[in-house]
């Protein structure tokens, strides 16, 4: 970026991980004479009130996005004591789904086999390599 260019962002928080790198980011953008323009709280100046009203915004920010964080861990931990829980995406396809796509591969090329059941062709793949014995 170049003096005299603007930076837009949604949200404050959109800009930095941590408040320290927003606060040191944001005023080394000011420095160099680009304008930073937050789309939710206007634009960001050099002033005293306005370096006050960045540091606390962006110290909210981190608090928050700290805390969405914990309450994740929180939640896959007690997830995790239920005994069917499966971590990630619940699969796309069923065990008989995939059995029969295996057969149809013993007579029909990967292109043909994804014409036939819509599943894709990495994801055959991957089921191939699960049933053939590690070597």
């Amino acid at each position: 970026m170049q003096p005299g260019d603007i930076l837009k962002v949604t949200k404050l928080d959109r800009i930095a991980r941590s408040a320290t790198q927003g606060i040191e980011l944001i005023q080394s953008l000011l420095d160099k004479g680009i304008t930073v323009h937050v789309l939710n709280m206007g634009m960001m100046d050099n002033t005293p009130t306005g370096k006050l009203v960045r540091n606390v915004m962006l110290a909210f920010a981190e608090f928050e996005r700290d805390m969405i964080v914990e309450r994740t861990g929180e939640g896959k931990a007690i997830a995790r004591q239920n005994p069917g829980f499966q971590e990630g995406r619940p699969p796309k396809y069923g065990k008989a789904q995939l059995k029969y796509a295996m057969e149809l591969l013993g007579n029909y090329s990967y292109k043909e086999v994804v014409e036939m059941t819509g599943i894709s062709k990495s994801t055959l793949l991957r089921a191939k390599r699960k049933q053939e014995p590690p070597v």
